[in-house]
């Protein structure tokens, strides 16, 4: 039995402004994007829409998201954004609501972007890496020059009463050099309605940077990141949302992943390329050549014939499918965990049939947020569906585990 795929991710400009060190579609394994056309046709962004369309009606969504995106989804430019909106909304409005999004490195966001989205509806999202340090670590252009004004100037816009309805939020990859403290409050000051820290990408057999000396230095290097954050957030009586952490609390209280990255529910995302091409989640790029690569595409095939996709199959297939590794299936927080990122489980010889390379992350964190509910020998409270803010204060501040106790938490895989 097949799951409907209900979001798409749509690639509208291949290439970007941004030099970023850590980017999965450039700087990994895969060297898809040199033979993609810059940006994508009227043609094909028709048939994606009027293709998504079929399929909504064939199964019945009542409801499907759309991401525009990149490469950079700016450099398209506000008349090709408009055409791929417009066609978008015309043939999927009818069949389905239609949450229409684009994700941008904010360099090129500007009014007149912001209004185009104000008239067609799309909420927008930029990734920002913390305060400068943190963020110029990774985040330059193409001239080695600092991104982070730029992309506080489209934040500032973002923020002003015209615009505010548009902001979805702020997305972050963890670099361990950089002070989580002050990026977490380098985020929260720009007054996000969510956060969202992603691990950067990496694999078994291109594993994640740890520190080599110095205080930094322990065995568990993002767990105690990442807990130092949580500690923060709690602080805050978590005043801003932060998905990784909100996601623990839903799975631990019986309810859904917020996160493709944890959690058990199964995929139910398609990523279209600029020429057309169908593509398997666009993060396996960071485990070889062509790892995402499906060999349909939409003026060949339907989503329907994605959706039975070997590779999608097995990203819905839970805890019994071949998609998790036997070492997972037995772990006892694998209902938040999830066994990682799908892309972050991949060795080679092996292929994905690995816990996560972050398997280290995942346990620590999980039993983080169990004991701030109140300990690791009791069962979470029932997660409230009615709303996923509704997740509530995290219990006594006793039972909070700070980031020096979690280090002495044994984990089942280092790196």
């Amino acid at each position: 039995m097949t799951i409907a795929l209900r979001q798409l991710v749509l690639k509208v400009y291949s290439r970007c402004d941004l030099a970023c060190d850590h980017c999965y579609v450039y700087e990994h394994g895969d060297s898809t994007w040199t033979s993609l056309s810059k940006v994508i046709s009227e043609e094909t962004a028709d048939q994606v829409a009027r293709r998504f369309a079929e399929y909504a009606k064939d199964q019945k969504l009542e409801e499907v998201l759309v991401v525009l995106h990149g490469g950079e989804p700016l450099l398209a430019g506000p008349k090709r954004l408009r055409f791929i909106c417009e066609r978008l909304t015309a043939h999927l409005s009818p069949v389905a609501s239609l949450d229409l999004r684009i994700h941008t490195n904010g360099v090129q966001l500007n009014r007149t972007n912001l209004r185009l989205f104000d008239e067609l509806g799309v909420k927008v999202g930029i990734s920002l890496d913390g305060d400068r340090t943190a963020n110029d670590r990774h985040r330059l252009d193409r001239r080695g020059r600092s991104s982070y004004d730029r992309v506080l100037r489209a934040v500032d816009l973002l923020r002003e009463n015209e615009f505010r309805h548009l902001y979805l939020g702020l997305l972050c990859t963890i670099d361990i050099a950089n002070d989580p403290l002050a990026v977490h409050d380098a985020l929260t000051a720009l007054d996000p309605p969510r956060i969202d820290y992603l691990l950067p990408h990496a694999t078994w057999d291109h594993p994640p940077g740890r520190p080599a000396d110095g205080p930094a230095h322990t065995e568990t290097p993002y767990a105690d990141w990442l807990s130092a954050v949580f500690d923060r957030w709690d602080e805050q009586e978590q005043a801003v949302p932060v998905r990784f952490f909100e996601s623990v609390l839903s799975t631990l209280r019986g309810g859904p992943s917020l996160t493709e990255s944890l959690g058990l529910a199964p995929s139910d995302l398609a990523v279209v390329e600029t020429d057309g091409s169908f593509e398997q989640a666009d993060s396996l790029k960071i485990a070889y050549d062509g790892a995402a690569a499906t060999g349909y595409d939409v003026f060949r095939h339907g989503f329907e014939t994605l959706a039975a996709h070997p590779g999608v199959l097995a990203r819905q297939s839970g805890i019994e499918g071949l998609g998790l590794a036997a070492k997972c299936r037995s772990c006892p927080v694998v209902a938040s965990c999830g066994g990682g990122l799908y892309a972050h489980r991949y060795r080679t010889g092996s292929g994905f049939d690995n816990p996560s390379v972050y398997c280290s992350v995942m346990p620590g964190a999980t039993l983080l947020v169990h004991a701030s509910l109140g300990g690791t020998g009791c069962r979470p409270p029932p997660f409230a569906a009615s709303s996923r803010r509704s997740l509530g204060p995290l219990g006594s501040r006793r039972s909070r585990v700070h980031a020096r106790e979690l280090r002495h938490i044994r984990f089942m895989n280092e790196f």
